[in-house]
């Protein structure tokens, strides 16, 4: 897939959502004529959110990239967007309305202080870049989520882990719930890196070498960094569940993310009990 550069980034999403919608699920009455297009026509989407038919045409076109808070909400309640929607919505005004030239440079990395965060923590822990590279994560994370030192350096972005590494897809027991809530994140924060070329040629390595990858994006479905959980399978038979909780702008650095697995009650006697089998074989 060869992506196009949209005319309004907006104007893309909110025609996806007014097509998943039938009118009558809208609470109207459709409009007499052919439908010659799925879910709700532009002028059914304008009734429902009290703006004009031209106005919300000049929003899907593109010619229209600022419309004020009330309008968003309106047009959202129109949709039927959930949270996660219309935070994305948000989002893109704020990306069209920033001026890359006054965007400010990520600090001075430090990599002996990424490394000492993650190894304070008795759970599973790593840290990705704005790439979603995996750039430092302690022993737990190599022995319950993979092993990221025996990956090559390039290999270690994380939705390549989710969805080029067949052992990664059986170890992973929620692995379908997960790979659609990935997919929906990347959805969520692609407009911010659209102009990254590394971010383009490893989606679509993803978009031609995963059917599962491409199947999911072209739904556009929308999610947010929220907690999720993930359930794992280790080589001894042995089942482990975590809640993913997650941190940004570490060291006010805003291409950081800290990337946290906290465990069942369950599973924390069980990690512990591995973690000292680990350094017992290690020494």
């Amino acid at each position: 897939m060869k992506l196009q550069r949209s005319s309004s980034a907006l104007g893309e999403f909110i025609r996806s959502r007014r097509e998943r919608i039938q009118p009558a699920h809208a609470g109207i009455q459709p409009l007499p004529g052919r439908r010659r297009t799925p879910g709700l026509r532009r002028e059914e989407v304008a009734y429902l959110a009290n703006v004009s038919v031209t106005y919300y045409t000049w929003l899907e076109q593109g010619k229209e990239t600022n419309p004020s808070p009330e309008v968003l909400d309106s047009i959202s309640n129109a949709l039927r967007l959930d949270e996660d929607e219309r935070e994305y919505m948000r989002s893109l005004i704020a990306i069209h309305d920033t001026d890359p030239l006054t965007a400010s440079l990520p600090p001075q990395r430090n990599p002996d202080f990424l490394q000492s965060l993650v190894q304070q923590l008795h759970y599973p822990s790593f840290i990705t870049n704005e790439a979603s590279d995996v750039i430092t994560w302690n022993r737990a994370a190599e022995l319950v989520i993979a092993d990221f030192a025996q990956m090559d350096e390039q290999d270690r972005y994380m939705l390549n882990v989710v969805f080029l590494n067949e052992d990664y897809r059986k170890k992973l027991l929620n692995w379908d719930d997960f790979a659609r809530y990935s997919v929906g994140i990347m959805r969520a924060g692609f407009e911010r890196h659209r102009d990254n070329p590394l971010y383009v040629e490893r989606f679509n390595r993803l978009y031609r070498e995963s059917s599962v990858f491409a199947e999911l994006w072209d739904q556009f479905e929308i999610r947010q960094k929220r907690v999720s959980t993930a359930t794992y399978v280790l080589a001894n038979g042995q089942e482990m569940e975590f809640e993913i909780h997650s941190a940004s702008a570490i060291d006010s650095d805003p291409g950081l993310h800290w990337c946290f697995f906290v465990p069942s009650s369950e599973t924390a006697s069980k990690l512990t009990l591995l973690l000292e089998q680990d350094r017992l074989a290690r020494f």
